[in-house]
């Protein structure tokens, strides 16, 4: 059987692109990049890289990218938690901040107004919620936007 597994470079080695990738890591308003650099650190054993893929694990809003941590952690043999789906609001007080943004809009707004409008306003909680909501982001902030519409009638 073929091993398909990336070459992992060990000790003293980093990427030449080191510096941005560690930024990549940890640029809070886009978990993609966080996920992308989250996996090509994890091509490159060494203290800084472990010390940056425990960061994630511990701190990150977005599962994906914990989980991404955590995998690479574990097959290098740390001692690490199996991270878990967090149960409660991912960003402290978004209801507040929602309601910021849709009081920012003219009263007969569209969920579309409010969506832009939130990418705007606050990019990092769209893109946090966007990562760990997937697929079922657009019904999430859409059941939101009602609540909140609902709400302050």
């Amino acid at each position: 059987m073929e091993n398909t597994e990336p070459e992992v470079h060990v000790a003293s080695d980093l990427p030449e692109n080191y510096n941005e990738l560690k930024n990549a890591a940890n640029r809070t308003a886009n978990w993609r990049e966080r996920l992308n650099a989250v996996e090509q650190l994890s091509q490159w054993k060494s203290e800084q890289t472990i010390d940056i893929l425990k960061r994630r694990l511990n701190t990150d809003p977005v599962f994906q990218v914990k989980e991404a941590a955590y995998e690479k952690l574990k097959a290098w043999g740390e001692d690490v938690e199996k991270p878990v789906i967090n149960k409660y609001d991912v960003v402290k007080g978004i209801q507040k901040i929602l309601l910021r943004v849709k009081k920012s809009l003219p009263k007969e707004h569209s969920y579309e107004d409010f969506k832009e409008k939130l990418k705007k306003m606050r990019i990092d909680v769209y893109d946090t919620y966007e990562g760990d909501k997937g697929a079922d982001f657009d019904a999430w902030l859409e059941g939101m936007w009602k609540s909140l519409s609902t709400r302050s009638k």
